[in-house]
């Protein structure tokens, strides 16, 4: 058998004549009436290559008469491309051999044809071949018709490959059930949210793998639900409640869908996870509440700073007054006592004030080296009333010479502050005694990182203390293990923040269940002491001696304000001259000689900063001796004139102490 790339050939050498079956003979009339209306095509050719008969069909296929057929040499019949292709084989057939082709060809008017025929050798009386039968039969449409089914079997087939990757590579679950509910296919993706592998779960009501056993409706009907939903229309979305194989249950998206594969109807989910959805809803969601808890917060801290800059002048004036008063009573002890005890609760005041007004100021950080010790007091006196009214005792163990530490005391004084809220709020639901104690110190191996000497601040109360659960999640942004409405959640995550920022930490220490807890905030230690804290009124000043023939010119629009540090500064042997406005002040100037002026920063038509600016004009040799107080310590402009200008600065309400430094230390600056 030869091929070619359209024809296949199969040659022999049988005798057909002699294996044709003995069957009845049909008389000549009835042979041309088969032969005329049989759809095969029937030809024979003669040994000298001429048509000796054509049947119907051969005439129709080549679109000729009889006249143009029979008789006729086959090179005038049949297409010279034709007539090349056939010459060849039928010299072989004429030789004796029989020929079976079968394959593509192609026709000059016909066109491209598929073809089944058999050449065949017919031998005369004498044995020798004398013609040539052609049977054939043109099979193009059924070609056709099975190269089409072959080309859409092969798309089916890849059709159903892309199908089957996409179903086993989708990210999200799909389930397939049969109109019984039972589980017919279960992808990847589902076997990975649900927890159990494909053979497992084949057969299996689809409820029961997926359906909490809480929320399976009685009787079995839970899957009918799911198809009744499927059936109503186009496919919809649907948030359920599934399961696990572990039992844990999660949110999921359900897509539904009914499709008819043949006689049988299948249900198909699509599944999608919506537990990071939901998590990050709700985290966006904490965050707009801790947004609008900041802003109520950021409000109520104008708020407290504008009263506690409304408060700042009366308490100047009644610091000063009892110290005065204190010392003007040196005779009489008792009464003493009683103006000592005005100044240290005025001076309290103070504190507690410039406290709310450090926690609201807005400013970069800004770091020095600070005394522990001394931000825990002013903390823990902050707290002090909130933590009576409460029937909370607060308990200070402070250690002596603590090394300093470089921070921002503002940053420092928001980690204790928000410490000690939240020991306060863990003890609102215990019935015994409630103690809080409030302690500083450094770790016992007396290193930190890398070496590094460490100072720590504890805070350790005696409530219920933290659940072993929540604590991996405690400094968690947006966690909170407080009630409804009691806690954004940020306290203890700004605060770790802070604490790192500055080469420290902030930890929960190990304790034991139920018996409290204890918060650890280290810090790094300078090698130095910590600074003391600012001169309090009862710090000696110098005397008046030491003021010698020093001039001042106090400058303040409040006569009580102005009068308190006259008699302050005069009680120090200095010679002092008050004015009540910046342009009497310049007045002033003009006629006498001043050695320093002290002014109040905010003031009517004239400020403190124009002041200034006329005195650097007017009298250069006064531009660095200039003291000027505020109450106004949040103000941008205040900051940025003292930026400026390099002048010092007297923050109210102050002591007499810290005016009689301040004014010494202008005096040394510019002696």
């Amino acid at each position: 058998m030869a091929t070619t790339a359209d024809t296949q050939l199969s040659w022999t050498r049988d005798d057909w004549t002699a294996a044709t079956p003995a069957l009845p003979a049909l008389d000549d009339t009835m042979m041309r009436l088969v032969l005329a209306h049989i759809s095969t095509r029937v030809a024979v050719v003669n040994r000298d290559w001429t048509y000796r008969y054509a049947n119907v069909e051969t005439l129709r296929f080549m679109g000729l008469p009889p006249e143009r057929v029979i008789g006729l040499p086959m090179s005038q019949v049949l297409d010279p491309g034709v007539y090349a292709v056939l010459e060849p084989l039928f010299q072989r057939v004429f030789a004796g051999e029989s020929l079976h082709r079968r394959g593509w060809a192609q026709y000059q008017h016909q066109g491209r044809r598929f073809r089944d025929q058999w050449f065949l050798p017919y031998r005369g009386a004498d044995g020798e071949v004398d013609s040539v039968i052609i049977i054939g039969l043109d099979q193009t449409e059924q070609r056709l018709g099975e190269e089409a089914l072959a080309a859409h079997q092969v798309q089916l087939r890849a059709s159903e490959a892309l199908k089957a990757a996409i179903f086993d590579h989708a990210l999200a679950a799909l389930v397939s059930t049969n109109e019984e509910g039972l589980i017919i296919e279960f992808n990847p993706a589902a076997e990975a949210m649900f927890g159990r592998p494909r053979a497992e779960v084949l057969g299996l009501p689809m409820a029961q793998v997926i359906v909490p056993a809480r929320l399976r409706p009685a009787g079995g009907q839970g899957f009918q639900l799911w198809r009744d939903e499927a059936e109503a229309g186009p496919a919809r979305r649907m948030e359920v409640t599934a399961q696990r194989a572990d039992g844990r249950e999660f949110p999921a998206e359900v897509v539904l869908w009914r499709t008819e594969v043949g006689a049988a109807v299948v249900f198909t989910a699509s599944i999608t996870d919506l537990s990071e959805r939901h998590a990050a809803a709700q985290q966006i969601e904490r965050q707009r509440d801790a947004l609008r808890q900041s802003e109520k917060l950021s409000a109520m801290g104008n708020l407290l700073a504008g009263v506690s800059h409304e408060l700042n002048n009366p308490l100047a004036i009644v610091m000063g007054r009892a110290a005065l008063l204190e010392e003007k009573c040196s005779a009489d002890p008792a009464l003493q006592r009683d103006a000592q005890l005005i100044r240290e609760a005025a001076e309290r005041c103070g504190r507690i004030v410039q406290t709310f007004l450090n926690m609201a100021r807005s400013r970069p950080a800004q770091r020095s080296p600070v005394n522990l010790n001394v931000l825990a007091r002013a903390t823990a006196e902050l707290m002090a009333y909130n933590y009576r009214s409460h029937g909370i005792e607060l308990h200070l163990t402070l250690a002596e010479s603590l090394p300093a530490v470089s921070a921002d005391s503002d940053q420092i004084s928001q980690i204790v502050l928000n410490l000690l809220v939240n020991a306060q709020q863990a003890l609102a639901r215990s019935s015994a005694a409630r103690v809080v104690t409030l302690s500083t110190g450094t770790p016992a191996t007396g290193a930190g990182t890398a070496g590094v000497a460490q100072v720590e601040l504890r805070v350790a109360d005696n409530g219920p203390g933290v659940d072993a659960a929540a604590r991996p999640r405690l400094f968690e942004a947006y966690f909170t293990t407080k009630g409804e409405g009691l806690g954004t959640g940020m306290g203890l995550s700004v605060s770790r923040t802070l604490a790192r920022s500055h080469g420290g930490d902030l930890r929960l220490d190990e304790g034991v269940p139920g018996r409290g807890a204890v918060f650890c905030l280290t810090l790094p230690a300078l090698a130095m002491p910590a600074p003391a804290s600012q001169p309090s009124a009862a710090t000696p000043v110098a005397d008046a001696s030491e003021a010698a023939d020093a001039r001042i010119l106090v400058v303040d629009d409040e006569e009580e304000i102005a009068l308190m540090m006259r008699e302050m500064l005069e009680h120090a042997g200095y010679d002092v001259a008050t004015a009540e406005s910046g342009a009497l002040a310049l007045e002033m100037l003009a006629e006498a000689r001043f050695d320093v002026v002290v002014s109040d920063l905010h003031m009517p038509d004239m400020d403190g900063a124009s002041l200034w600016r006329e005195i650097r004009s007017r009298h250069p040799a006064l531009e660095r001796r200039l003291l000027f107080v505020t109450g106004d310590t949040l103000s941008p402009l205040a900051q940025e004139f003292f930026r400026a200008s390099g002048c010092a600065g007297l923050d109210k309400p102050f002591s007499r102490a810290q005016l009689l430094a301040c004014v010494q230390a202008l005096q040394d600056a510019t002696a």
